[in-house]
């Protein structure tokens, strides 16, 4: 049975000498894992299509024995190049991405999450990186996840408790806007890293 979804690219590595495996995140079936046979092929159909973080249409036959499918066709719908200009703005889509796979279970629907890293990628190259991206994105993860830490109830001062409640119910361009102290920049991260590590058991390498 061949299924079909939009899809963002999370990571590839190699099966074969000439095969790919492509980890996706969509909307319909949330996180899971395609063989690109041939892939890694000069003039197979999938060159230039498969890379991190690009975003395509693809269908799929699904594995009756494993959790890795067989990716058949591919239309590419974005590359977010601008990832391929600045480590900054990759290493927080890097980290984005592997704080998903850690948080979230294979095959299951996570529209709101997909939709979350779409707009990140789209935002990321309008402003420099900056650290209230990377506090933004995991409140609104832990939000979408119910695990959304209770700011009444949170050891912050009251300057970071309302930025805490900005980050989590603010769009991009106006999160980019906000102007945060040394200080407060400090206490965010140190805040958000125990709360991560509390409920997740740890966080990914290269939090930024």
């Amino acid at each position: 049975m061949i299924e079909s979804a939009t899809g963002l690219i999370l990571r590839t590595r190699p099966l074969t000498e000439t095969s790919l495996i492509v980890n996706w995140l969509t909307a319909e079936h949330g996180r899971n894992s395609t063989v690109a046979k041939g892939a890694r092929r000069p003039k197979s159909p999938f060159a230039g299509k498969l890379d991190l973080f690009y975003l395509a249409e693809f269908s799929f036959t699904r594995s009756r024995r494993s959790e890795l499918h067989t990716l058949r066709e591919v239309s590419l719908r974005e590359t977010h190049s601008a990832l391929r200009t600045e480590l900054g703005y990759l290493r927080q889509a890097a980290y984005c991405a592997a704080l998903i796979e850690q948080a979230t279970e294979r095959d299951t629907p996570l529209p709101a999450v997909f939709g979350l890293l779409r707009g990140l990628l789209e935002h990321l190259s309008r402003q420099a990186p900056l650290p209230q991206t990377i506090f933004a994105f995991e409140l609104k993860l832990l939000n979408e996840l119910g695990l959304a830490p209770d700011v009444d109830e949170a050891k912050l001062t009251s300057g970071a408790r309302q930025i805490t409640q900005m980050l989590t119910n603010s769009d991009w361009p106006a999160i980019s806007r906000l102007k945060l102290s040394e200080a407060q920049t400090a206490e965010l991260r140190q805040f958000l890293h125990g709360f991560l590590i509390y409920h997740l058991g740890r966080i990914p390498k290269g939090r930024p």
